[in-house]
């Protein structure tokens, strides 16, 4: 078939053309969007799934989808090592420029430049310059406590929305790399900006150990936030993302293709649309059988293992690749931290450093004390692939 009409879309955060099975996540959202406007009480929301689950596609619907209704929204992806506020006030400052242009000024439109003013100045943060006239707000976001002036700033910006009967939305994706400073310090926000009934919605995206993160960071955020999990589709889901988007250009696929495909790619969004890709442009005519999926194998694991999972291989120190290694050795998983590391040669305490390091850096998770869990799906098929013959570890003995 036509290459120039492939329908499919596979990479980072691409809109897929058939967002199949996430209905009912996406009417939860814009119920508590609805209920924002309408200054009625919500929850904010952390989607939670592994790598190629679709979390980024559905945390930029619903950004679009905000901004459609008339909230007031910003996005940001926090970046391994980076800050917050680098990140937050630039969008802050966005939000309230927009908020300005409703009215002319007014007080709290003026407290909330102030507030913004301040943040930057005391976390060295630039965020542009500022409006001739805008004075620092004396004692509103100007302590370099983070969890002090972060929700001062927000409360400010809120409050500013609540005086033009619009709201805020923050859109964050990969959470997971926020610092606990840093997630502790939003909580804070939306949990005053609760008490006050202030219009501040928070929606976050990133992988399965945010849960913990957040009850970590403090205990009532089980209760301020909903914690949907993005799976794998559900089988009708599933073929309806493969098949909807090739039907539009009346080309199907023979009932085998398609549970093949199911297996091979275990419903991740992300690995159907690659598979869909290749098929379309491997076969040269409608339906596609499933010679066609058998033929196709090979150049689409080849793609996959070139630009989907050595990207994150390569990321990895030679102790941290063969600490994966000593996983995949045991298969999916997840699996009890002694064994990993009886697969390596070694005590789980002579490994405990790197397998933080990993979880630091988003490749692992642990849904359970003693338990630890690839982020990334079919990474255990990669590893043995990158790395045929597990080597015992060697621990390095202190001169």
């Amino acid at each position: 078939m036509d290459p120039r009409r492939n329908p499919y879309a596979p990479g980072a955060g691409l809109q897929p053309p058939e967002l199949a099975g996430r209905d009912a996540l996406i009417e939860d959202a814009s119920i508590a969007m609805d209920r924002m406007l309408a200054r009625l009480p919500v929850r904010g929301m952390f989607l939670l799934g592994l790598r190629g689950v679709g979390k980024t596609v559905l945390l930029n619907r619903l950004h679009r989808m905000a901004d459609d209704k008339g909230l007031q929204t910003g996005k940001v992806e926090a970046p391994e090592n980076g800050r917050l506020p680098q990140l937050l006030a630039p969008e802050l400052r966005r939000i309230l420029a927009r908020i300005d242009l409703i009215e002319a000024t007014g007080q709290a439109v003026r407290r909330a430049w102030g507030a913004i003013r301040n943040f930057c100045s005391v976390f060295r943060v630039s965020a542009g310059d500022f409006e001739f006239g805008i004075d620092p707000e004396r004692g509103l976001a100007d302590t370099g406590v983070l969890q002090q002036d972060l929700p001062d700033m927000l409360i400010a910006v809120a409050e500013a929305a609540a005086a033009r009967n619009t709201a805020v939305a923050l859109f964050i994706d990969e959470v997971q790399y926020l610092s606990a400073d840093e997630l502790a310090a939003l909580i804070v926000s939306c949990h005053e900006a609760a008490q006050r009934g202030l219009p501040l919605l928070l929606i976050g995206a990133g992988l399965p150990q945010i849960a913990a993160l957040a009850g970590n960071a403090k205990s009532y955020a089980e209760r301020l936030f909903s914690y949907p999990e993005v799976g794998p589709l559900q089988p009708a889901a599933a073929r309806a993302a493969l098949e909807r988007p090739a039907e539009s250009h009346n080309v199907t696929f023979s009932p085998q293709a398609v549970e093949a495909v199911l297996g091979l790619t275990e419903r991740y969004p992300y690995f159907i649309q690659e598979w869909g890709f290749h098929l379309w442009n491997a076969a040269t005519a409608s339906p596609v059988e499933y010679a066609v999926v058998e033929e196709t194998l090979g150049q689409v694991i080849g793609h996959l293992d070139r630009n989907f999972f050595r990207v994150r291989f390569e990321r990895l120190t030679p102790l941290q690749q063969k600490y994966l290694r000593g996983m995949a050795e045991l298969g999916p998983g997840p699996h009890q931290t002694g064994l990993i590391a009886t697969a390596l040669g070694v005590d789980p305490r002579q490994v405990a450093t790197v397998r933080q390091q990993l979880i630091n850096k988003g490749m692992i998770w642990s849904q359970r004390h003693g338990e630890t869990a690839f982020t990334v799906p079919q990474f255990d098929a990669f590893m043995r692939r990158q790395m045929p013959v597990l080597e015992p570890h060697v621990p390095r003995r202190r001169s």
